[in-house]
């Protein structure tokens, strides 16, 4: 258990410092080079609160860590606890009440889509920063990082959209 808090606490860190360094690279999406928006303090909230809950089990309709989650069930309790935002419902829901931006403005905290069961926004997952994503896949049975990149979710990304300024 040890060892996990320390590899969070400095996977944390490394992933803050390369979003909040003056001299980070722009971020890509799609070979499209973007020059990057200021982090957003809330957003960092929410990813590192994402990073916390990395292997916690999955339960479908779950709502807390205590019982497991799902995907909309993980970002509804990390908004709540992380930022105080009420976000609610399935995936779908929080598509619809999230606001679109482009991919290549993605930032920590920010929320990816994908269509996973041949249903439009059947999935999310909480942004990290360099292509990374948090996520709880009802395959794995736990909360886990994935790749933007990762050949499964390049080719069903949908939208990336946020609530943030």
């Amino acid at each position: 258990m040890r060892h996990r808090v320390l590899f969070v606490v400095l996977l944390a860190m490394s992933l803050l410092t390369a979003c909040g360094s003056p001299a980070s690279r722009p971020a890509t999406f799609g070979g499209t080079i973007a020059h990057p928006l200021p982090v957003s303090a809330k957003g960092n909230e929410v990813a590192l609160y994402a990073l916390g809950l990395i292997d916690t089990g999955y339960r479908f309709g779950g709502r807390n860590p205590e019982a497991g989650l799902d995907c909309s069930g993980m970002v509804s309790f990390i908004y709540g606890q992380a930022t105080g935002l009420k976000v609610t419902g399935s995936a779908a829901d929080i598509a619809r009440n999230s606001r679109p931006i482009e991919p290549e403005f993605l930032r920590p905290g920010d929320l990816v889509f994908f269509n996973t069961r041949n249903q439009p926004y059947s999935h999310v997952g909480i942004y990290l920063g360099d292509s990374r994503f948090v996520h709880a896949p009802a395959t794995s049975g736990r909360v886990r990082i994935d790749r933007l990149s990762d050949r499964y979710y390049a080719q069903r990304f949908e939208a990336a959209r946020t609530f943030f300024d």
